[in-house]
């Protein structure tokens, strides 16, 4: 007979402590209370010569009776050789049966790893999902990788189509990890059966080039859309990641200053960043103000969505809709264009930092304009920021664009 009973597990729990109690109940069982938050039935045994510990569920939930009932078949799996808690986790994984459920395992595990988990999920969910997210592990075959894949290329994307193989490589070896699979469907697959080997990333517009691409975003304005426009416009003006601007919350500015205090928390260096804005640029943010309507986000989502702020695709999908493709749309639109080489919106980064070294900019100034780390020596001992001389080659740089995009 053990040592509790109902009252006493009442007062116990209502008596609490400074400090967290545990209360044997025998055969391995305690009741648990916590100095804060739920009481709960804990069972202790020894498995492999190893001491160890399992809870069997909140007291709310599981009375003194079946807490001892289920205490007693975890002894019973413990004398038969069996350790119940790695009883239970296998219970856990015959819950993935889907290449979802899978996913749904292996996404905790990017979060503690990766300072971005959110990247390779939104490639999963729009890309990868759609395509075999609920076939059965048992199931799965490499074909069907091919075809995600393959759907993604030739939608024009294929810098995603290698990174979801990417995605799909790691997320089947952690199936196999569990042993939910016996090889990985994805494995035989290189960069060369998705988008191909990336070409290096230097692609920088040309003031011809910019020039038109602005012209023919303005007389597609309706279609391309206002703050898609200011929002490339003040990417090459202010030469900023695409997300620290997309994400921007009208709190970081202090427009009567003229700066823009990007947070660390937003930026890619983890250090916070104070950008000068050049009059030019603080007359487009006036505009975006007025077009907000009171919103705390400077591109507020215009679409009914989860996100408050614009999407992570919204200015490629616009731009690439220029040079005549549409993802997902089987009938595309005409290639307004001509024979300009496509370019991304990381490009009108790389734009703004041609042109300041055009101008004359010299190049510690440039880097430090687009956020960028001072390299060797240099960057260990230089700790000026160089706010002013940024201001002053920013201010150059937007009375130069104005010139070109109006």
């Amino acid at each position: 007979m053990g040592k509790l009973n109902t009252n006493k597990v009442k007062a116990l729990i209502k008596a609490g402590g400074d400090k967290t109690q545990r209360h044997a109940d025998g055969e391995g069982l305690y009741l648990v209370v916590p100095a804060s938050g739920t009481a709960s039935w804990m069972l202790r045994f020894t498995s492999n010569k190893k001491r160890r510990e399992m809870t069997l569920g909140k007291v709310k939930d599981l009375s003194l009776a079946n807490a001892r009932l289920e205490a007693a078949t975890k002894m019973k799996q413990v004398r038969e050789g069996f350790d119940p808690l790695l009883q239970r986790k296998r219970a856990e994984q015959e819950s993935i049966k889907t290449v979802n459920d899978l996913f749904e395992d292996w996404y905790p595990t990017l979060v503690k790893r990766l300072k971005h988990p959110n990247i390779p999920k939104r490639v999963y969910t729009k890309d990868i999902a759609p395509h075999i997210g609920e076939i059965p592990l048992d199931k799965i075959t490499a074909r069907d990788i091919r075809t995600a894949i393959t759907a993604i290329n030739d939608s024009g994307r294929p810098t995603i189509a290698n990174d979801a193989l990417g995605h799909c490589k790691q997320l089947f070896n952690h199936g196999m990890k569990l042993d939910l699979l016996q090889g990985n469907p994805a494995s035989a697959f290189t960069v060369r059966d998705a988008g191909g080997i990336e070409q290096s990333k230097d692609r920088a517009l040309s003031e011809e080039e910019l020039t038109v691409f602005f012209r023919v975003a303005r007389e597609n304005i309706t279609s391309f859309g206002p703050d898609n426009y200011l929002a490339c416009a003040l990417l090459v003006c202010l030469g900023t990641r695409k997300s620290e601007l997309c994400e921007a919350k009208w709190e970081e500015f202090s427009l009567e200053e003229g700066l823009w205090h990007l947070p660390k928390e937003r930026s890619k260096t983890n250090v916070g960043f104070t950008i000068p804005l050049a009059p030019e640029v603080l007359k487009w943010l006036d505009e975006l103000k007025l077009r907000g309507f009171g919103s705390d986000y400077v591109f507020p989502n215009r679409r009914a969505s989860k996100r408050p702020h614009m999407g992570p695709d919204t200015l490629n999908r616009a731009i690439t809709k220029l040079f005549g493709h549409e993802a997902g749309k089987k009938k595309q639109p005409p290639n307004l264009m001509g024979d300009m080489p496509p370019f991304t919106v990381h490009d009108l980064r790389r734009t703004c930092r041609t042109l300041l070294a055009k101008q004359g900019t010299p190049g510690h100034v440039a880097e430090r304009c687009l956020n960028h780390k001072l390299k060797g020596v240099e960057g260990i001992y230089d700790q000026y920021d160089y706010l002013e001389e940024r201001r002053e080659a920013l201010n150059l740089l937007a009375i130069s664009i104005l010139r070109l995009i109006t």
